[in-house]
């Protein structure tokens, strides 16, 4: 009889620690190859992201063939059955909308109750994911802005923002949701602005829900469209992003859907904006 394995359910990927190894995690992060990275590292025996609405390139769901190529079953939640950066949502309503072909041969299926699936995957007797090679740096100081002191910095997610980075604009590939409902998760320090993908919007508008969270802290913030940007990809929000929701502290100084995200961001440093400005 095989061994069952634990089954954890977090809000974020970036969340698991050395209790990861060997399990089956639900992760309400998206599917993307910074997320499938994080969860090899952590050694998980499967995992279950969400598909951030898939967007561009696939970004979305991207993670599961690199997870297929080192022999870990994945799949994904469908952003509209359950909500993005929720792990208890996506367990109580998340949907199966993609899968890897390590999943499928375990029975995993398209439309199947991602609570089903964990279950199914925790009886498989897996073995801990293989170490993943390294990444290439995530972390990118971009010279952009037009205030000397305010610098533009790319990150593939915004678990890497840094308590220097106060004061500057954080360009990351990360959804636009808060983690579990708590405001207090939407950036770790006093940023100058904040810049996330959208997810694909989602059941709930979670994917942007850190917009009006940040509101509250006086940080100017917005969203880039799933369809228009890579997420995961710091440089391709920078590059590419078109942006699909602001919040009102970005809207009273310059910030507008449609706007390219270097657009965006230009008009926030040439307001003046600066951090507890309401």
């Amino acid at each position: 009889m095989n061994h069952r394995a634990a089954v954890i359910v977090r809000d974020s990927v970036t969340e698991l620690d050395a209790s990861a190894r060997g399990a089956v995690v639900l992760a309400a992060s998206h599917g993307g190859r910074y997320a499938a990275w994080c969860a090899a590292k952590a050694g998980v025996g499967a995992v279950i992201l969400s598909d951030a609405g898939i967007g561009r390139n696939r970004a979305g769901v991207a993670g599961l063939g690199a997870l297929a190529a080192l022999g870990v079953p994945a799949a994904t939640v469908d952003i509209w059955s359950a909500r993005i950066g929720d792990g208890a949502d996506c367990l109580s309503r998340g949907v199966l909308s993609t899968i890897n072909p390590p999943a499928e041969a375990l029975g995993i299926r398209i439309g199947m109750r991602a609570a089903d699936a964990l279950g199914m995957l925790a009886s498989a007797g897996l073995q801990p994911s293989p170490t993943p090679a390294a990444l290439a740096e995530s972390r990118q100081v971009i010279a952009a802005a037009s205030v000397p002191p305010v610098q533009v910095i790319a990150l593939d997610s915004t678990s890497l923002v840094r308590a220097e980075d106060a004061g500057h604009v954080v360009v990351t590939g990360s959804h636009g949701g808060v983690l579990g409902g708590r405001a207090g998760t939407a950036v770790s320090h006093p940023v100058f602005a904040a810049l996330y993908n959208d997810a694909g919007m989602g059941i709930d508008g979670a994917g942007t829900s850190r917009l009006p969270a940040l509101d509250l802290r006086g940080i100017a913030a917005a969203t880039v469209a799933a369809d228009s940007a890579e997420i995961g990809d710091g440089m391709s929000t920078w590059r590419e992003g078109i942006i699909s929701a602001v919040n009102d502290t970005a809207r009273r100084n310059g910030g507008a859907v449609g706007q390219s995200a270097r657009a965006l961001v230009a008009a926030l440093v040439a307001a003046g904006l600066r951090p507890g400005s309401r």
